[in-house]
């Protein structure tokens, strides 16, 4: 059972994402944030002490995340596998983690003046490990060959639009909110793009992308 304390903080981490992806770090306001979780905002400092801390907070709560998507580039996977679970993660993100996202991007197009200097390292070392390993799989011909920095920027970009254009998209789609599945439609449509522009002739990510369900019509 989720205690009262796990349940507030739950509550003013996930109002406060939305007040800062809707208006920035320096316009937020903690009454706001208190307001919008529905407690009074003494108990935005009871548990958080500061907005600082706050706002460190929502960053480090898709850090964690990030990272974990990471998990299938190991040397030795299969990499239209590894891809394919890569991409589903990282769509899963923008799905579940939307403002926290959005948050978590413009923090990094600002430089990441409030993120902690060892998650910025531990994200860095990260992708430099994942880059290595694509590259692996291009230097043993399970990959074509393609600049894996590129590849990987690519990827980025396709998955994150989900959270950080969601007005955009709402625009462009007509529907206030995407369902589960227009993000299921979204990772099966990067997918196929990825392993098809990374795939050898007759190569094992060909196969992987077979295995795709075809996509709606």
């Amino acid at each position: 059972m989720t205690s009262i304390r796990e349940r507030n903080r739950r509550l003013i981490l996930r109002a406060a994402s939305e007040e800062f992806a809707e208006k920035g770090f320096a316009a937020t306001k903690t009454s706001d944030i208190a307001a919008r979780a529905g407690l009074p905002k003494p108990n935005v400092y009871y548990y958080f002490q500061s907005k600082e801390n706050l706002y460190r907070s929502v960053l480090e709560s898709v850090v964690e995340p990030l990272l974990q998507a990471s998990a299938p580039f190991r040397d030795d996977d299969e990499p239209a596998e590894a891809l394919k679970s890569y991409i589903r993660s990282k769509v899963r993100i923008s799905q579940e983690l939307p403002h926290a996202s959005k948050v978590f991007a413009s923090e990094l197009m600002h430089g990441a003046p409030h993120l902690p200097k060892e998650y910025l390292d531990e994200l860095n070392a990260q992708a430099q490990r994942n880059i290595a390993c694509l590259q692996s799989w291009i230097d043993r011909g399970l990959l074509a060959p393609v600049d894996p920095h590129h590849l990987l920027f690519t990827i980025w970009a396709a998955t994150q639009t989900y959270a950080d254009f969601d007005w955009q998209i709402s625009m462009v789609t007509g529907k206030e909110s995407l369902s589960d599945a227009d993000f299921e439609a979204a990772a099966e449509t990067i997918t196929r793009l990825v392993l098809r522009g990374t795939a050898p002739e007759g190569g094992e990510a060909d196969k992987g992308e077979a295995r795709l369900r075809p996509l709606p019509l």
